[in-house]
């Protein structure tokens, strides 16, 4: 595996698990220096521990609570005090409601656009100028095929705080893109602790979910997912941007 990505530094929300943390693995394998951000320290800490066993990578965990937008920059500020310089941002921490929308609760909405677009786009903000010093970057966010599903009932509200996360890339992109900085989203489908969680409560729609799937199976976090994202913040994939992208194994049409 070549060093694609030596010396760049990535700041991944929600790594101490599932699809961030497969993505944290990938990148780490190319070079890059990791800060994994998430609400329990020790999953982090367990991810950085890991690419130091893996790869002989440098790591920083950090505790954060991605809902609380006053402390974003408090994140940032001590990445780049860490490791000088700021390369790659990778918005994946999710807060997800199913529900009807008569039996959607607001309070929950709210908590999940901060953890979603707002955070994201706070992120983003705070990101830009680092990434514009280190001569450009990229930025993954992390949306949901959601919106596409054949019956959208009691995803609504969760789709509405993906496609808001598309939205705001695809500004980004356009904005951002003469500076040099790309934006991507990805929709992934991934054997995570969400998808798990998801199953168990839903047992028959996920097994009816998972069969309209093309290649019959679910992403795996790092093999399927965090590879993809690699490449994509690779010098390989330097012309891509302002792209949604379905990481599904064909299950959704974004056309």
């Amino acid at each position: 595996m070549t060093a694609t990505l030596q010396g760049q530094v990535a700041l991944i929300t929600g790594a101490g698990q599932g699809v961030g943390q497969g993505i944290a693995f990938s990148l780490a394998k190319r070079g890059a220096k990791i800060v994994a951000v998430g609400r329990t320290l020790s999953k982090c800490e367990a991810t950085i521990a890991e690419i130091q066993k893996r790869f002989d990578g440098e790591g920083l965990a950090i505790e954060a609570d991605i809902a609380d937008i006053a402390g974003l920059d408090k994140l940032v500020a001590e990445t780049v005090d860490q490791f000088g310089r700021l390369d790659i941002l990778v918005n994946n921490a999710v807060s997800a409601q199913i529900a009807s929308l008569m039996d959607a609760s607001i309070d929950k909405f709210e908590e999940g656009l901060r953890v979603g677009p707002i955070a994201t786009l706070r992120l983003m903000q705070l990101a830009q100028p680092h990434l514009v010093n280190a001569g450009g970057g990229s930025i993954i966010n992390l949306a949901s095929s959601a919106a596409r599903r054949w019956d959208s009932s009691n995803y609504g509200v969760y789709a509405a705080e993906k496609e808001a996360i598309r939205a705001l890339s695809r500004a980004a992109a356009n904005e951002w893109g003469p500076l040099g900085i790309r934006t991507n989203t990805i929709l992934p489908l991934a054997q995570s602790p969400a998808l798990e969680a998801w199953a168990t409560y839903r047992p028959e729609e996920a097994a009816a979910f998972v069969k309209t799937v093309p290649m019959q199976r679910v992403g795996d976090c790092e093999q399927d997912i965090g590879e993809f994202v690699a490449v994509l913040c690779s010098p390989e994939s330097g012309y891509v941007n302002g792209q949604s992208i379905a990481i599904d194994g064909g299950q959704v049409n974004l056309d």
